[in-house]
């Protein structure tokens, strides 16, 4: 029975983490660019009463064996880099991904981070930041009196100047993509930093030979969390943390009865 209660225990611990992650996923339902968690379980050690192979006699075996688990444990909540669905802004400066890729980001300290938000600003000397204030890199600058701002989908960035007919280019928008996405590190406000898991970024062109996204112009990918999808994970686990509490609490009454039968 004590082995009931510790693997009771460890089911309710695994999916009070699982409903923490369902509740971060519905939290950043409307958060641009938001990719969701799945949790993912392991179970534990097993206590052998009888090994499985064992010898049963002189010429037969133990076909089956007796082992008795201890419970359970989340092992990872893996990022799900599906695609978010699109929705129209008109806005020049908002972008989306349409496939593979990260934006790089220039954060504060030097360091490069990426996102799939594509909600651009510029700042006062006529850089493309994110809105906190991080320039895209490589480096994107726009004059004041720029007009008609124009990204196509190979990333490059034109525009032109009042009382003039001609097309200027102010560079071009780069992409990074990594070997595996999912081991990447989140550091909140949208941003990724590479890990060893992930392996190194590889930059490239929009729609280019990598394998890279196109962007699309005056549109945001808004978070790929389904909220009817939630939902229904969110009562699994419930459910499950209740058939593990009662787990316990069917363990406390047998050991009730146990501590009865001397009186």
């Amino acid at each position: 029975m004590i082995r009931a209660l510790y693997s009771a225990g460890s089911g309710m611990v695994a999916q009070q983490l699982n409903v923490d992650t369902i509740a971060h996923n519905l939290a950043n339902a409307n958060t641009v660019g938001f990719k969701m968690r799945r949790t993912q379980f392991q179970d534990l050690l097993y206590q052998s009463l009888v090994q499985p192979g064992a010898a049963a006699g002189a010429q037969t075996i133990v076909a089956a064996g007796l082992q008795i688990g201890l419970g359970s444990r989340p092992v990872a909540n893996e990022i799900l880099f599906t695609q978010g669905n699109f929705v129209t802004t008109n806005n020049p400066l908002d972008l989306v991904i349409q496939g593979r890729g990260f934006f790089q980001i220039r954060r504060p300290n030097g360091d490069f981070a990426y996102t799939r938000s594509g909600a651009f600003h510029l700042d006062r000397d006529g850089n493309l930041v994110t809105a906190d204030g991080d320039p895209l890199e490589p480096q994107i600058t726009l004059p004041a009196e720029a007009q008609a701002i124009s990204i196509a989908a190979d990333g490059t960035v034109s525009f032109t100047l009042p009382g003039q007919t001609a097309v200027q280019q102010a560079g071009q928008i780069q992409l990074a993509n990594f070997p595996n996405p999912a081991g990447l590190n989140s550091l909140g406000r949208n941003l990724f930093a590479p890990t060893d898991a992930s392996g190194e970024p590889t930059l490239g062109i929009p729609g280019g030979q990598d394998g890279l996204g196109t962007l699309q112009q005056g549109f945001l990918e808004q978070s790929n969390v389904s909220v009817v999808e939630e939902f229904i994970n969110l009562i699994i686990s419930q459910r499950a943390y209740e058939a593990n509490s009662k787990i316990v609490r069917a363990s406390d009454e047998m050991y009730q009865q146990v501590n009865n039968v001397v009186r």
